[in-house]
């Protein structure tokens, strides 16, 4: 075998290595500091997150905030979370929003947005990087 297709594969191995660490990163599912939810099952969060329920265990109407479409985070999220591929929540969102049954989470630009959202809006709820956790939002559920 010749030196170039062995660095070929190594930097192919170091890729799928890198984007693998990611993709097994944390999520964090997260409410505002104020916000009176302290905690939340997956099952809850699915429902927010899929139309199901427009509240959140507090009684407060549900504010749900996505990450754009093609970020890894939100294909990890839905994954984790529903067992559900980007396209399949895309399809669902479209045959409710078609039935008239409601609109799919808000989606703003990164992390950093959906804190902001959360922060300043109750009843709003993201998800963010573990690693992007700080004082301006709670964690009310950790995907692994």
């Amino acid at each position: 075998m010749s030196p170039c297709k062995h660095l070929r594969g190594a930097a192919l191995l170091a890729v799928l290595l890198a984007t693998s660490t990611w993709a097994c990163s944390q999520v964090a599912v997260v409410v505002g500091q104020n916000s009176a939810v302290a905690s939340m099952t997956a099952d809850q969060v699915a429902s927010v997150f899929l139309g199901r329920s427009k509240a959140l265990p507090n009684g407060a109407a549900a504010a749900p905030v996505d990450q754009p479409e093609s970020t890894a985070i939100r294909s990890d999220f839905y994954k984790k979370l529903t067992g559900k591929d980007s396209s399949q929540v895309k399809a669902l969102w479209a045959r409710m929003v078609f039935a008239g049954k409601g609109m799919p989470p808000k989606a703003v630009a990164d992390s950093t947005a959906v804190k902001r959202f959360v922060a300043n809006n109750p009843g709003a709820i993201g998800y963010i990087e573990n690693s992007a956790v700080d004082a301006s939002v709670r964690v009310v559920l950790a995907i692994p």
